[in-house]
Formats: C-alpha cells, sequence, structure tokens
C-alpha cells in the first residue's frame, strides 16, 4: 500500500514538472494594441514645426582627449532660443553630447522723460464729461524711435472756446408818461436806455386823463401817454471748444537688439556610444529563467524523496 502511495506522488510530481515546462515554453508574447491609423498618429504626436536655424561661428577645440564644439547663434530678442539645435549628432567619428548653452545679452536701450500734449474737440466745457472721453494712457512711438506708455496728467487738462457766432434779437420796453398837456409826440422822448441797450420810440399809446363838458361837448383837457421804445440786443456763443492735455512718462530706445547664444558639445566615440546602446538595450527574461529551474528543483526533492523512503524501508526490513 505505501509503495502504490509513493509511487502516485512521484507520478504527480513528475507531471508537474511537466507542466511547468510546458507553461514556460507557451509564455506568449506580449501582443501589442491595436495599432491606430498612420495619420492619427502622426496628428497626435507631430510637433509643431520650428524654424530651422544655424550658428553663424563655429569653434572648436580639444581638453584631455575630449572634442569640444561651441556653435554660436545671433538672435533677436523677439527670437526663439528653442529653435536652436541641440539634438546630439555625429561629426568625424565622434558623437557629440549637448553641454550647455550660454547667452550673453548684448541688448542695450536709452530710456528718457517725455511729455505728449494732445488736442482734441469738445462739445462740452463741462470738464467731468471731457475727463470721461481721455484715455488714462497714451502709447506713443517718436520718429527718433523711442516708445512707450504715457500716463495723463489731470492737473494739466485745458479747455477753450474753439469759436464764436453772433445771435440777435429784438427787445422792448415801456414808458408811461402821465398828465400831457397835449397828445404830441413832440413830448415823447425818442430813446430810452434798457439794460445798457438803446432802444428807441417805435409807438405811443394816449389816454386822456381829464376832461371838461360844456356845451355838451367833452374836451380833454390832459393825456395820458403810454410809450413802446424797441431795439436789437446781440449775444455771443461758443460754437465749441478745444481741449488740451499732457501725457508724461519715459520712453526707451533700444540701439542694440541682439543676443549671443552658445550651444557647447563634448564628444565621444562612436565605437564606445554603439557598444553603451547595446549594453543598456539588454534585457533578462527572469520568468523563463527561473520557472524551468523550479521544476526541476521540485523533481529532483521528489526524486531523491523517494530514494530516501526506499532506502529507509529496505533498512527497516534488515532490522527486522
Amino acid at each position: 500500500m505505501k509503495k502504490r502511495v509513493l509511487s502516485m506522488l512521484c507520478a504527480v510530481m513528475m507531471l508537474c514538472c511537466m507542466a511547468g515546462t510546458a507553461m514556460a515554453a507557451e509564455i506568449p508574447e506580449a501582443v501589442p494594441e491595436e495599432a491606430a491609423p498612420l495619420t492619427e498618429l502622426l496628428e497626435q504626436t507631430a510637433p509643431e514645426a520650428t524654424p530651422t536655424i544655424y550658428p553663424a561661428e563655429v569653434h572648436a577645440s580639444e581638453e584631455n582627449g575630449i572634442q569640444r564644439l561651441e556653435k554660436v547663434y545671433y538672435l533677436t530678442a523677439k527670437d526663439d532660443p528653442a529653435s536652436i539645435p541641440t539634438e546630439d549628432f555625429e561629426r568625424e567619428g565622434c558623437v557629440y553630447t549637448l553641454l550647455d548653452i550660454l547667452k550673453n545679452d548684448q541688448t542695450e536701450t536709452h530710456t528718457i522723460d517725455h511729455i505728449e500734449v494732445i488736442t482734441q474737440e469738445s462739445k462740452t466745457k463741462d470738464m467731468a464729461e471731457i475727463i470721461k472721453v481721455l484715455e488714462p494712457e497714451l502709447e506713443i512711438s517718436t520718429e527718433d524711435g523711442y516708445t512707450g506708455v504715457l500716463a495723463l496728467d489731470y492737473t494739466t487738462i485745458a479747455v477753450e472756446a474753439a469759436g464764436y457766432k453772433t445771435s440777435s434779437r429784438t427787445v422792448s420796453a415801456t414808458r408811461t408818461y402821465p398828465n400831457l398837456s397835449d397828445a404830441d409826440v413832440s413830448l415823447i422822448p425818442k430813446s430810452v436806455e434798457e439794460s445798457g441797450r438803446t432802444l428807441t420810440l417805435a409807438n405811443v399809446d394816449w389816454q386822456e386823463a381829464a376832461a371838461d363838458h360844456a356845451d355838451g361837448y367833452t374836451l380833454a383837457l390832459r393825456y395820458n401817454a403810454v410809450a413802446t421804445y424797441t431795439g436789437t440786443a446781440t449775444s455771443k456763443y461758443a460754437t465749441g471748444y478745444t481741449v488740451t492735455a499732457e501725457y508724461k512718462g519715459e520712453i526707451t530706445k533700444t540701439s542694440c537688439d541682439t543676443i549671443i547664444y552658445t550651444a557647447v558639445f563634448s564628444s565621444m566615440d562612436a565605437v564606445e556610444v554603439a557598444e553603451e546602446d547595446t549594453g543598456n538595450t539588454a534585457e533578462v527574461n527572469w520568468p523563463l529563467i527561473l520557472i524551468p529551474l523550479g521544476v526541476v528543483g521540485l523533481g529532483a526533492a521528489g526524486y531523491f524523496g523517494r530514494k530516501g523512503y526506499i532506502h529507509y524501508q529496505n533498512k527497516k526490513r534488515g532490522y527486522e
């Protein structure tokens, strides 16, 4: 009975060994996901095109057997330094790698104080309304190359009439002259003064002040006169207004707009680079190594366990 059990254990262990070997042999390689369409990949991964720039100067040097190249670029403040090539490159059997990029700013500017006087038309002289239409800042560019932003000096705002027109109207005044001896215009003044203007007699309204009755007739004895005087009044009014104001601040001019970038590259032998790349890409598939070793170990343990058990049984029978 014990022999049968031992035989069954050995058979199970052998089956495990065979199954482990089969599993190790049948481990599938990673299957890549379904590739996206080429045009879609290009749209997702293609970087934005940057303009190609070329160095103005290239300086080569050697120190302790190491070659160095310095590529010098002259850019303006508006240029993007990211367009400077920084990738590794091969030259005369050496591969050059970027060490550093040096920046030397050569820009020079000159700053001066400036006052800009502006003039504009307005329909009103109301200062509150005028301030609403004036810009708080003024961006200017002078003929000699200075640029800047100036601020409005509110204390300098001035308003004056742009022109005048004259208008005229008729004015009148009345005077009453009582108790006149006769209804005679010669008794009435021919002109009067009214509000600084001279008005002339235009009309007289006669009224009887007292009368005498005799033989059935009414005889006027006194008269009241109401005289109307007229004249022309003129006035002058502004046709519009002119607003002046000063904007003050600093303006600058760039006399030099150059920034020097120096890309420093160091060399490495091309053969060494290839060997390093090969060494770095070697990978060990540990599952394919460890699984067979584990299966072999299990098989060896089963085999030697059975041998030990048989030896123990034979020894026990010998003692018996």
